[in-house]
């Protein structure tokens, strides 16, 4: 199926953040902002998922809801939000980063995940495969640094790594590529933000009933 895709053009570097956003939050907005200005990238797209296949999908609200909500917290000229996994019907990173290898081959696409994300990697489906379709970029986060360049993929992928200094080059190389960014970090994370709500509602629902 041809789903539609953000503008785009031949030679744009663009980078692809994908994501339940459940919900979105400022800390995306970061990672991105980072991204934008670290690796020289001319757009950015949040890919809004269906549902991770490493996550309950119990409670997961609609795409649309979330795609929504992304727009709404986005607010930036160059970065665009897309629900596109759910209408070509991908599960999986690595099917749908082929998908965009196939259906624009001319976009230098660069792949961005937070620390976290680099630590579980290998628990990715076809995760070797991920690293050699797009170069990667990798943003730090707090208390996610030592895990992240411990795990089984960051060391299996080290020979690949290439100094921060050469960060805007990376959309213009060949994979296997990749970078760890440092600097400001955010510790916003949608699971924390939802146990918050969750306790929120559930104090609010206890003082109604006492009142």
């Amino acid at each position: 199926m041809v789903a539609p895709l953000p503008p785009h053009a031949p030679r744009l570097r663009i980078g692809l953040y994908g994501g339940s956003f459940n919900p979105p939050h400022a800390g995306h907005r970061h990672v991105s902002l980072v991204a934008l200005r670290r690796l020289r990238l001319d757009r950015l797209w949040w890919i809004v998922t269906p549902g991770n296949p490493l996550k309950d999908p119990r409670g997961l609200p609609p795409a649309a809801e979330r795609i929504a909500a992304a727009e709404a917290l986005a607010r930036h000229p160059r970065i665009a939000v897309t629900g596109f996994e759910e209408a070509i019907g991908t599960r999986y990173t690595v099917d749908t980063l082929a998908y965009l290898r196939r259906r624009a081959p001319d976009i230098h696409f660069v792949w961005i995940m937070g620390a976290d994300s680099l630590a579980t990697f290998h628990r990715w489906r076809g995760w070797r495969r991920i690293a050699t379709l797009m170069p990667m970029a990798v943003i730090d986060r707090p208390g996610w640094t030592l895990r992240a360049m411990r795990s089984r993929a960051a060391v299996a992928l080290a020979p690949y790594r290439i100094p921060e200094s050469e960060a805007p080059s990376l959309a213009d190389g060949d994979p296997p590529a990749w970078v760890y960014l440092h600097g400001p970090r955010s510790a916003l994370s949608s699971t924390a933000l939802r146990a918050r709500n969750e306790t929120f509602a559930n104090f609010r629902a206890a003082t109604t009933l006492k009142s």
